[in-house]
């Protein structure tokens, strides 16, 4: 095991050692189900072992849960949010050590895996403004001496199942607005990011005891599919935030609505950039590199599709190819690099399975297109040249792979954009305000993120995130999500003596 190795000495830093137990429930660290092992994508030698839990476990934990949100949702909205302030402030204080662990677990870049933590500590911020805001309307009667408003109260339990690509970051997303919106959250991990759990359960639950608050209020499990099924069927979680594929992300919607239960959906992308023909090239290129290999295209806003106007497309092309020969490849850890390994070896060979019906389909690789020859799972950036009308395009290859295609008119470029069921992100690089208008408009794109001169990735935590068709339809982070995580009543109160009725009706 390399838990010793130099380099590692951090992660007792954030509470990890050589085992460690995968379950916080109840308040307590336990765990009963099997034993596994982490590994490193970039050598996949064993980082530590983590004993997973067990469904015995999960209901001890969701049960405490459960109990203690009756306790969680009086407290008043403010007090919570000082809980979440001082969870920020304790992201701070491990952000170095926190960031290093999502790069070494995950495999993406260093300054990648601190930019995730990052953004934690500033949804903790937002939250903490958040919970002095969650107002409700006052709505003018039409009957007199009548009062109508709205009242929102927590749901109770929030379930987050979150993937490995941000490992915390999308937890952050929910957890934090959940907690000031007066829900307990139970969240289950990515199976191969085990450690990453572990050590942010590990602040989150400091600052409980810390604040003399139930450890239940906030549960984790590290496990497989079986927790996530559970938390699924679990008719004391109203609302379920699943981070996924769109396969999975289906099963777990239809087990969810089956209850009655509510899902927040954050599924597959296969997000296109357009390069209209007046674009600032330099400034396109730049973002399709970012958008196309940052996280060794493992984001679910990978940039995947990249549309040149015919009037540049061997322009851009020739350059991006060049760009893209440049790319730096290896540890993600190592300062200067900007493409890390794939996170498990399967991802490699799902690569290699990818490249072949590419090549059945008519795609030209233009660039990379192989794996690299090591003990990780580090692969080529790749660029190919292919139809937009090839069956491959419309599905998510998970992996630094560009598909670029040839268009003439914006209207043909906004048809090819909305042609593949994921409806995630999307961006336009043009000067025409005409253009940008139709673009963001109704007969625009169809997804839930529309760019303009700027990559498809890279969203702020301000702005509500999400997407549409098979992408789920969730919306979390900024904007109003908190209203996901609560329940809104429609109250109407007569100060009056009379029964006056609406619209006017006379029941005598």
């Amino acid at each position: 095991m390399s838990f010793a190795k130099k380099g590692y000495e951090f992660l007792k830093e954030i509470g990890l050692g050589p085992r460690n137990l995968g379950c916080y429930v109840n308040g307590a660290w336990k765990a009963r189900g099997p034993v596994v092992a982490t590994l490193n994508p970039a050598d996949n030698q064993v980082i530590a072992e983590v004993v997973e839990g067990s469904l015995e476990d999960y209901e001890e934990g969701m049960q405490a849960c459960f109990d203690a949100a009756k306790m969680w949702m009086q407290v008043p909205a403010p007090k919570r949010g000082e809980i979440v302030r001082q969870i920020g402030d304790a992201l701070r204080g491990k952000l170095q050590h926190l960031g290093r662990l999502v790069s070494l677990e995950m495999g993406k870049i260093l300054p990648e895996g601190i930019g995730e933590v990052q953004e934690i500590i500033d949804m903790c911020d937002f939250a903490v403004g958040l919970s002095r805001q969650l107002n409700g309307l006052i709505i003018p009667s039409e009957r007199p001496n009548h009062m109508m408003l709205e009242m929102w109260n927590p749901l109770g339990v929030v379930g987050v199942i979150t993937a490995f690509n941000f490992p915390c970051a999308v937890l952050g997303w929910n957890a934090c607005i959940a907690l000031v919106c007066g829900n307990c959250v139970v969240w289950k991990g990515a199976p191969t990011t085990p450690l990453v759990t572990i050590a942010m359960t590990k602040l989150v639950a400091g600052v409980l005891e810390k604040n003399n608050l139930p450890g239940s209020i906030f549960t984790s499990l590290c496990g497989g599919a079986e927790i996530g099924q559970a938390i699924a069927k679990d008719t004391r979680i109203p609302l379920v935030s699943f981070t996924g594929s769109s396969k999975v992300g289906l099963m777990v919607q239809q087990t969810v609505n089956a209850r009655y239960g509510k899902c927040l959906l954050e599924l597959s992308g296969n997000n296109a950039i357009i390069v209209m023909d007046d674009a600032d090239i330099q400034l396109a290129v730049r973002s399709v590199v970012f958008a196309a290999v940052g996280t060794a295209g493992q984001r679910c806003t990978t940039c995947r599709r990249l549309l040149l106007h015919e009037s540049i497309y061997q322009k851009v092309l020739d350059h991006l190819v060049d760009v893209y020969k440049q790319v730096k490849i290896g540890n993600p850890l190592e300062k200067g690099n900007l493409l890390g390994p794939l996170h498990t070896a399967s991802s490699r060979e799902n690569f290699e399975k990818g490249m072949e019906i590419i090549k059945s389909q008519g795609g030209k690789i233009l660039t990379g297109g192989s794996v690299i020859e090591s003990e990780g799972n580090f692969v080529q950036p790749t660029i190919v040249e292919i139809s937009p009308k090839a069956d491959v395009v419309k599905e998510e290859l998970f992996a630094p792979v560009l598909y670029v295609m040839k268009f003439q008119t914006f209207k043909e470029a906004i048809e090819i954009n909305n042609s593949v069921p994921q409806g995630l992100s999307s961006s336009i690089f043009t000067r025409r305000p005409d253009v940008i208008f139709k673009w963001i408009g109704p007969q625009g794109s169809d997804c839930g993120i529309v760019n303009v001169n700027i990559p498809t990735n890279g969203a702020e935590i301000g702005g509500a995130f999400g997407g549409e068709k098979a992408t789920g339809g969730g919306r979390e982070a900024g904007s109003d999500s908190w209203k996901q995580y609560m329940r809104r009543s429609t109250c109407t109160i007569n100060h009056g003596s009379e029964l006056p009725l609406a619209q006017g009706i006379n029941f005598g």
